[in-house]
């Protein structure tokens, strides 16, 4: 994993220079991009009383003072252009359990783990810019 300030995120590609983004043939892009909020993720960290660092959860992008939406098909706009339409719920997997023990536990209620998503518009994002939920 490694944390940028800035990155180009593209319907073709997702976040520039993560390999599981770029859309395949037979690949329907369902999890091209994923999103957590860094209040679930302090939240699962109390109910464990540790303390580690967003990027081990292995989430594209962590978004703050926002609550992400629950629901497939509703679309999320970072900066001026990119847009990214909501599939599902970002489960978290054992390796979770790896990093932590109960880490997993921690990150399934309340969509904590984040969510899954397709980049339907392009756009270049940076550390603060801003995230809204488009209606």
């Amino acid at each position: 994993m490694e944390t940028v300030s800035r990155v180009r995120v593209t319907e073709g590609e997702g976040v520039h220079g993560d390999l599981r983004g770029a859309l395949r043939p037979g690949k329907s892009g369902k999890r091209q991009i994923t999103l957590m909020e860094a209040e679930s993720w302090a939240a699962a960290l109390a109910d464990l009383k540790i303390d580690l660092p967003w990027h081990v959860r292995r989430a594209n992008l962590l978004v703050s003072g926002l609550r992400l939406p629950r629901e497939p098909g509703a679309i999320i706009r970072i900066g001026a252009t990119l847009r990214i339409r909501v599939n599902c719920e970002c489960d978290p997997c054992s390796r979770m359990d790896e990093i932590a023990p109960g880490l997993k536990a921690a990150l399934l209620p309340d969509w904590r783990g984040g969510v899954c998503g397709k980049v339907i518009s392009d756009g270049d994002i940076a550390i603060g810019d801003e995230v809204r939920i488009e209606t």
